[in-house]
């Protein structure tokens, strides 16, 4: 027995189209499933869809889902919120499951693919699954402690959600900082203080980048205080960076450390298997906060001429949700 399916496509820089595909739900023993919602990942996507994930990079940059190879076309996502409509597992009609499936009507996977989501948590803001992971494990890159100085650099989605985390330690100072004066309602939300980069505070303890920027990173290395930790958690493309290496960051100490969710931070990795990793970051999802950072959803069959304002940084969107019917 086979359905169609409609999902997303990446097909040629700036150009998205709906794509239909049979499913063939009698192949293997999988769990038949219909979206509620995805997001899309602003950072990432907005690369996949200018057509700039670098060569070297493509291999390692390929979604658990994905269909197609870079850089075009790609079915290309990795935030979905789907419910259970006939499974022969352990999982049971009804319930909804996140996943790191694009974006797609319904589909097929695995059990082992699926984290379930509790029944209080909306479906838009499970979407931000995949993001508090990478925040979560950036985090534990950036050994935060007790009573820190901690700058966020670039307020988007993973890095306001760091700024959310950070605040959430014992005495610790929090400053988002953005090119963008706007992210301050979302600072002031998380509990974060806000400055523009020309006058953030320095002597910071902890420096997390997060605006893939040029600008930003040497901002990072401007306000980091002797032998202070800068995590780097931007991915930049195909983008060439400049640093800044001259002035302070030699005298200070300055250690610049790279954090990427793909592997487990070290410090945690003996331990912690990426299940378990995804299964925290949606504990951490309950605090009805977060939905400060969802834009007012889009409906899956306009997204092709919606998405492209988003992903082109026309409009000032955080975390854009994709509703289904």
């Amino acid at each position: 027995m086979s359905e169609l399916a409609r999902a997303l496509w990446y097909t040629a820089p700036q150009t998205i189209e709906i794509r239909e595909e049979k499913l063939s739900k009698s192949s293997g023993n999988r769990v038949y499933l219909k979206t509620h919602a995805s997001a899309i990942s602003r950072g990432t996507e907005a690369i996949v869809y200018r057509g700039d994930v670098p060569v070297s990079e493509r291999e390692r940059m390929i979604a658990p889902f994905q269909e197609g190879t870079f850089p075009f076309p790609v079915k290309y996502g990795y935030a979905n919120v789907s419910e259970v409509i006939e499974t022969k597992d352990d999982l049971k009609a009804g319930q909804r499951v996140f996943s790191l499936f694009p974006h797609q009507s319904n589909f097929l996977l695995p059990a082992d693919a699926l984290y379930v989501i509790p029944s209080d948590l909306p479906s838009t803001r499970a979407t931000l699954a995949a993001n508090m992971e990478t925040a979560l494990n950036i985090m534990w890159d950036a050994a935060i402690l007790p009573c820190s100085n901690v700058a966020v650099v670039g307020a988007g989605t993973v890095g306001s959600l760091v700024g959310y985390l950070c605040a959430r330690i014992a005495g610790a100072n929090v400053t988002m900082i953005d090119v963008n004066p706007k992210r301050q309602d979302i600072a002031d939300e998380f509990s974060c203080a806000f400055s523009l980069p020309e006058v953030a505070p320095e002597n910071q303890d902890v420096v997390v980048h997060c605006s893939a920027s040029e600008a930003g990173l040497n901002t990072a290395i401007r306000i980091a205080g002797r032998e202070a930790r800068i995590v780097e958690a931007s991915w930049y493309g195909s983008r060439p960076s400049g640093l800044v290496l001259g002035g302070s960051f030699h005298s200070q100490r300055l250690s610049l450390i790279s954090s990427q969710v793909g592997q487990v931070a070290p410090i945690m990795r003996p331990r912690w298997t990426h299940r378990r990793r995804m299964e925290a970051a949606i504990s951490l999802l309950k605090d009805d906060v977060l939905d400060t950072l969802l834009a007012p959803p889009i409906e899956f069959e306009k997204a092709p001429k919606d998405l492209k304002d988003v992903l082109s940084g026309k409009k000032d969107t955080l975390c854009q949700p994709i509703v289904y019917t």
